[in-house]
């Protein structure tokens, strides 16, 4: 978690931070009268008394025969426990010393990764021009898609949309932004990350093939791999950047002017890809007021009472994805050639769901909420004629699980015809090898863990069964 304070921006924390003030000043008022207490008994030299001093000496010292009786207990009954990663204060210091660790190699990756190639090739048809669209969306969970189930009307435009696969059973291997992104744009997996440090993304994996590449993003830098990676592409805009307010706040609809502008210089082979800005907290901010089709929206702290507005305000955000969505594949449509796109969301959220009262996302054991994402295709009228097959097993995988970290990448590399050493076609939902691996996930010690290993509670084993959800 200490991660997260070299990965988020300083407007994303605000933006954040501004919907907490209750519990911050909860905060403020329990531990800032203590430590002032505790300076002025210093400043004036108070002196506990002998008395004091003995009797809690007594009970530290019971304290400590029953830490480490605790201690040999855990290590008895927990196969699993160590000192490092689950006593305080010992992990708190271990998780210091790796967050300087990771950061020093994420700052490094620049010469990490610089001979690094995919030794990618085309397959596909040179004479003919292809299109393909990779969309990464932001907090955006499946629970909340009417593609997927969900009774109230927020997909309206996708409903309606041929060439459209849905894939309900798709699972993120990551709950932060900072990890998720970078997996989805390349072919590293939990059960690969570390060599996240000298690996490339898959915008050079195009580029190696011949694809002109565009990388824009509606989310402001975080000095890590999705930069890094979003500058791999030979157009590559951070629309948030370009504003000198910290507090520009544009809407996801902003990026189509760059789509179209894009398109517009003709590459015969392209690939652009979309970071959005999706349903992140405050949900209202992600839709314009005159889009706000469930009420009341507002007000929506970050509040259990609130629970209703909220869902309101992040069903907005979600309706508002499916028009942005549908706008891109109409553009698409419009270029009459061999096109795809593939969208899925980064990780998704906790809104007040059940007793638990659980709220965003990044906790450090997961729940269902965050982890079940959308994943949609969509192939053009041109391209199921040109590549039937590829339409055809994407239909036949379309009831498997999925673990969209694993399968983002080498899906985009198997609609291209893109071959590489490091695309596994196994993991691709359109391939006919297609198959699903036993599903894991990244922890805060980036480490690969079965979803039973993480300290999951039965609630949310209860939602996966109910969505019949392999783990």
């Amino acid at each position: 978690m200490f991660l997260n304070l070299v990965t988020t921006n300083s407007s994303e924390a605000m933006e954040l931070l501004d919907n907490l003030i209750p519990a911050l000043v909860t905060v403020v008022l329990l531990y800032i009268p203590p430590l002032i207490l505790a300076t002025i008994s210093i400043i004036r030299k108070r002196e506990l008394s002998v008395h004091f001093i003995r009797r809690e000496r007594k009970r530290a010292f019971l304290g400590l025969i029953v830490g480490f009786a605790s201690l040999g207990a855990a290590y008895l009954f927990d196969g699993k426990y160590e000192l490092k990663t689950d006593l305080y204060p010992v992990n708190v210091c271990y998780n210091v010393g790796l967050a300087f660790q990771r950061n020093a190699q994420t700052q490094n990756y620049d010469k990490t990764s610089k001979d690094f190639t995919f030794h990618a090739k085309p397959t596909h048809a040179t004479e003919k021009r292809e299109i393909y669209v990779m969309v990464i969306g932001e907090t955006s969970r499946a629970l909340n898609w009417q593609l997927l189930g969900y009774t109230r009307e927020t997909n309206p435009e996708l409903k309606e949309q041929s060439g459209l696969i849905t894939y309900s059973k798709v699972l993120t291997e990551s709950n932060t932004t900072h990890k998720s992104v970078p997996m989805l744009m390349s072919g590293v997996t939990a059960c690969t990350y570390d060599s996240i440090y000298y690996q490339k993304s898959i915008l050079t994996a195009f580029k190696e093939a011949g694809f002109q590449t565009a990388f824009f993003s509606n989310q402001r830098y975080n000095h890590s791999f999705i930069d890094f990676f979003g500058k791999e592409a030979d157009t590559f805009e951070f629309i948030k950047e370009d504003s000198l307010s910290t507090d520009s706040n544009p809407s996801d609809s902003e990026l189509m002017s760059c789509v179209t502008k894009e398109l517009a210089k003709g590459a015969d082979k392209l690939l652009i890809v979309l970071h959005t800005y999706g349903s992140h907290f405050n949900y209202r901010e992600r839709y314009p007021a005159k889009d706000a089709y469930f009420q009341p929206d507002y007000p929506a702290d970050a509040e259990p009472k609130f629970k209703d507005n909220l869902v309101n305000a992040y069903d907005n955000s979600v309706r508002y994805t499916d028009a942005f969505l549908k706008r891109l594949i109409v553009l698409l449509e419009e270029q009459h050639t061999d096109a795809a796109l593939v969208y899925t969301s980064d990780h998704g959220e906790d809104i007040f769901d059940d007793s638990r009262n659980l709220f965003l996302h990044a906790s450090p054991v997961p729940s269902y909420y965050q982890l079940h994402v959308p994943f949609l295709v969509w192939m053009s009228d041109s391209y199921r004629g040109t590549y039937p097959t590829h339409w055809a097993t994407a239909v036949a995988n379309q009831q498997k699980d999925v673990s969209s970290s694993s399968s983002f990448f080498p899906t985009m590399l198997n609609l291209a015809g893109i071959d590489s050493p490091y695309c596994e076609d196994n993991l691709s939902v359109v391939a006919p090898s297609y198959q699903m691996r036993p599903r894991v996930y990244l922890n805060d010690h980036n480490e690969p863990r079965s979803l039973d290993d993480l300290g999951m509670r039965k609630p949310d084993f209860e939602m996966l069964d109910q969505k019949g959800i392999r783990y």
